[in-house]
């Protein structure tokens, strides 16, 4: 049975409290926030504060994924905030490696990010430190992008790959999800979707999605 992030990028943010509350209740297993500098992606969102707010009332993991360059000065902040799962891009950072073992050490899950353009080889080295890989199926910065089918390849390598490696990390996967394209991650564990939750009714959105 897939777990669904609905992504808190959608939600209205001067209501989070009962946004966190109603959309928990309608059956969500992790909370997605989208963290973006304007430097690695073009468009801002929020920091370190928000993620502690909304982790003082949140009863679900928070799911947090940074989109932002030099991730390794922001790690110690993000997890002192409360991110329970946490995942860096391959492309921002020289330290995966290490960040990853950060994370794991600081009692979190560790997580790595692939971009569109970025080739499922890039991470084929760290896949025995992650917890968590996400796989983004449209170009990150911006919600409400259509799905990227040619990107359903890098989901089905990453189970094959897991299971002839003996690995456990969960296969997340995100943009573009809805009813409609949920048929092409049947190989992903985790689904992240932010306006097709969001803006219909939380409940049937996310049992549809599952």
């Amino acid at each position: 049975m897939k777990k669904i992030s609905p992504s808190l990028l959608a939600a209205d943010f001067a209501n989070i409290e009962n946004e966190v509350k109603n959309v928990t209740a309608a059956g969500a297993d992790f909370l997605h926030l989208d963290i973006m500098d304007g430097h690695f992606v073009p468009n801002l969102t929020f920091g370190p504060p928000v993620v502690a707010a909304i982790k003082k009332v949140a009863t679900i993991p928070l799911d947090v994924h940074l989109m932002i360059e030099t991730p390794e000065k922001y790690v110690d902040d993000f997890l002192k905030a409360g991110a329970d799962y946490l995942t860096i891009h391959i492309e921002s950072t020289q330290y995966t490696a290490e960040l990853l073992k950060k994370i794991r050490a600081f009692g979190a899950k560790s997580g790595l990010t692939l971009r569109p353009r970025t080739p499922i080889e890039s991470v084929k080295d760290f896949l025995p430190l992650c917890d968590l890989v996400l796989v983004m199926t449209v170009e990150p910065g911006f919600g409400g992008q259509s799905f990227m089918m040619d990107q359903v390849a890098k989901i089905d390598w990453l189970k094959d790959h897991r299971q002839k490696n003996n690995l456990h990390y969960l296969i997340e996967v995100d943009g573009g999800v809805s009813d409609k394209t949920r048929i092409h991650v049947e190989n992903a564990d985790v689904l992240v979707a932010g306006t097709y939750v969001f803006k219909n009714d939380y409940k049937k959105s996310i049992q549809s999605l599952r």
